[in-house]
């Protein structure tokens, strides 16, 4: 057996189904003979954004993987790499590597050396025997503590070599730990003394599938419960007790009730110190809980901890909370203020929700398109800038993982990728990335992908001819040079790449060109809905 069919059949056993690529690369041969599905991008970072999704979606369980080759390939995937390991996503890059003999000279790429800052773990196979023991170190990386992505660098003389033992694997364990009990009594005592208490989840709640544990600890205690846009849909927006989701832009209801907390409980986020997070009022004491200590104090300075993982520690924090109340709180008064902080803020914003205006509101597209489909049946994401400001606060996700956030790095074009793996995970759902005329210009060409391998997806993209936010930062280079314009017509784009393609100019038309897009993805063909829309630049930024 040589080196690379090992590393398929170790694939395999971990429940591998899919393989992400681009040629050359001997382990996308080798995994199709194990029955493991190849699917070829036209870009590397667009793969890399699949297998992201594809982990997210599975929660792991279904590891998405990324094969590409030497040199030029494994350059080209280093943004989207970086994009994995800002996301905490568990994704195993399998780069092709110069020959050994060339793997160190000055000029070649080495991937263990140039993306160990964005792994877990990077470590080359540097003898056939080793095989094993190499990828059960990476495959131990990405199934437990926080999970991020692992890289096995293949020197391609290696890869043809046979191995000298009988290949000995079996998968990997996965753990998960839970917080000090010292710890979690004081926490409660704090938790049930707050009058103003609100719990903010982050993504670890979807990684541990706390879902359950967040809704019955804010329903015992009547506490409000935010997002970070990366645990967007781990708490039922629609739910009285939701404040919505923060990044970059806020509800202003979320933003009402923190800076009037007297006690903020962070499950499962990092706090990252990132512009597109939520800014925590520092006035408020913080209690951190989530599974990486190394996130304490890093963002923002918390007064007690807990480390471990969500799931664990929710179910901890519950039944040490039910010893101190009696019964659960009403949580009437805080849903009635919820309600009216909802309606002062949203009343601000109606009239460009509700816009008649030519060239288009983006806020109208967004919200027809909200209205338009089947929420609990629906995955959606953003891409960077403007199409994230304009859809996270006003989109309420009702199901777990059905929005699909992001936001401490902010690479235009991740959304398209994000789409077509979701798709792929979950053929059953309607698969949304929301872009602009900026970001498509990054990786539009894989929608040709989404073509080819029959992912279905709808992508809705605001085109107002522009990149607006740029616009009041480059007033001298756009007035003298139009250095900010940028043009296309994206909907004959998206037929020229055999997908549906429709534009979009009035708002009378929205509501049924959605529905048209959508009925063609029911009949198994990609669509793209292009509206063109104003240079908007606001946002709710509070």
């Amino acid at each position: 057996m040589k080196v690379s069919e090992a590393i398929a059949r170790i694939l395999k056993l971990e429940g591998i189904d899919v393989i992400f690529g681009y040629p050359r690369n001997a382990v996308l041969e080798t995994a199709a003979a194990e029955g493991i599905r190849p699917i070829i991008v036209r870009q590397e970072r667009t793969g890399l954004h699949m297998a992201d999704a594809y982990s997210r979606l599975s929660r792991g369980k279904r590891l998405g993987v990324f094969a590409m080759q030497h040199g030029p390939g494994t350059e080209n995937a280093y943004g989207a790499v970086a994009q994995a390991w800002s996301e905490s996503v568990p994704v195993l890059v399998l780069p092709q590597g110069y020959a050994r003999h060339l793997a160190h000279v000055p000029g070649n790429y080495n991937a263990t050396v140039s993306m160990r800052d964005i792994t877990k773990t990077a470590e080359p196979i540097l003898r056939a025997q080793d095989t094993a023991a190499v990828l059960r170190r990476a495959f131990t990386a990405l199934r437990n503590g926080r999970l991020r992505p692992a890289l096995v660098e293949m020197p391609w003389d290696v890869l043809g070599e046979d191995l000298s033992v009988e290949l000995d694997y079996r998968p990997v364990v996965s753990t998960r730990f839970g917080p000090d009990p010292d710890a979690i009594g004081a926490v409660a005592d704090r938790l049930v003394a707050a009058g103003r208490l609100v719990i903010h989840a982050g993504q670890g709640v979807h990684w541990a599938e706390a879902y359950e544990e967040l809704h019955e600890l804010a329903e015992l205690l009547g506490a409000p419960v935010s997002t970070s846009l990366e645990g967007k849909s781990a708490f039922n927006e629609r739910h009285p007790l939701a404040l919505g989701s923060g990044g970059a832009a806020i509800p202003g209801q979320l933003r009402h009730f923190l800076d009037n907390a007297d006690l903020i409980l962070a499950v499962g986020c990092s706090l990252a110190d990132t512009a597109f997070g939520v800014a925590m009022p520092r006035h408020v004491p913080l209690i951190h809980s989530t599974l990486d200590p190394a996130d304490f104090n890093r963002g923002a300075p918390c007064e007690m901890a807990l480390a471990g993982d969500a799931k664990l520690t929710l179910a901890a924090l519950i039944a040490a909370c039910r010893e101190r109340i009696a019964a659960p709180r009403d949580p009437q008064p805080v849903a009635a203020e919820i309600a009216s902080a909802e309606r002062e803020w949203l009343a601000q914003w109606l009239p460009l929700l509700e816009s008649d205006a030519a060239p288009l509101s983006p806020y109208r597209v967004l919200w027809e398109l909200q209205q338009a489909v089947d929420i609990d049946r629906t995955i959606i994401t953003h891409d960077a800038g403007s199409p994230r400001d304009q859809l996270t606060p006003f989109w309420k996700s009702t199901t777990p993982l059905s929005y699909i956030g992001w936001g401490k790095t902010t690479q235009l074009g991740y959304g398209l990728g994000l789409a077509m793996g979701a798709k792929l995970a979950c053929p059953d759902r309607l698969c949304i990335n929301v872009w602009g005329d900026a970001a498509i210009g990054f990786t539009g060409m894989d929608f040709e992908t989404a073509v080819r391998e029959r992912l279905p997806i709808l992508s809705i993209l605001l085109n107002n001819s522009a990149m607006a936010i740029e616009l009041d930062q480059m007033p001298v280079a756009t007035e003298r040079f139009r250095s900010t314009d940028i043009s296309g017509n994206y909907a004959d784009f998206a037929r020229a790449l055999g997908g549906y393609g429709e534009r979009v100019t009035q708002p009378d038309q929205i509501r049924a060109a959605i529905a048209r897009g959508i009925a063609a993805t029911e009949a198994g063909q990609p669509a793209l809905l292009e509206f063109i829309t104003t240079t908007e630049t606001r946002a709710s930024r509070l």
